[in-house]
């Protein structure tokens, strides 16, 4: 007879990573094994190319935008290039009470404020194998002008400075090993006794 050890919640899942460290094709390995939702954020930026409202983002004016986040509505929010970006709080709760893993592409300063909104979220960093490979992968994309290369590698510098306070940081130099770690973090993180609440009492008979 299998027991009843009571419902899972979910897991907020958190990756950041300097442009260039590849982070966006260790996502793509992660979510095609595992069924991990992404969070929608809302922008203030105008829609680009083919994205849809509630799809790809929630897009607000920025007048929209302040009056919420003065609201609490956002788990975490940044300005970046002028325009803002948030996650909001209430979806993403509502989808982890059912027991639904979310997974959040967020820079640190979003991870530093998720932290605080959501503390079992658990955080992951990769990092490139060095400032000289980042650099190279950077001009490798041939997408970017030279001061973008310049700011990007700024940035990458300050973040990865600030990766000491995360759950765990993955070089990610040789793919394959990068993928095993990640997802080997993501499946520890699961095994949390906070997202099973109701499992020592349902073992014990309580």
């Amino acid at each position: 007879m299998k027991t009843d050890f009571g419902p899972r919640r979910g897991l907020p899942f958190v990756i950041c990573a300097p442009s260039g460290a590849g982070k966006t094709t260790l996502v793509s390995r992660l979510t095609a094994e595992f069924p991990l939702e992404f969070s929608i954020s809302c922008t203030t930026r105008a829609p680009r190319g083919t994205e849809k409202d509630g799809v790809d983002y929630i897009f607000l004016d920025r007048e929209t935008f302040v009056e919420r986040r003065a609201q609490g509505y956002f788990a975490e929010w940044a300005e970046v290039h002028g325009n803002f970006y948030g996650t909001p709080l209430q979806p993403v709760r509502d989808r982890l009470a059912l027991g639904k893993d979310m997974l959040f592409d967020i820079d640190v300063q979003g991870a530093a404020q998720l932290s605080l909104s959501l503390p079992e979220a658990r955080f992951v960093f990769i990092l490139p194998p060095s400032m000289e490979e980042l650099e190279r992968r950077l001009r490798g994309r041939g997408t970017d002008s030279e001061e973008a290369i310049r700011i990007r590698l700024a940035n990458a510098r300050t973040e990865i400075m600030s990766s000491h306070w995360f759950d765990a940081v993955i070089v990610n130099d040789d793919l394959d090993m990068a993928y095993d770690q990640l997802r080997s973090f993501y499946l520890a993180s699961t095994l949390q006794p906070s997202l099973k609440p109701q499992l020592a009492r349902s073992i014990c008979g309580a």
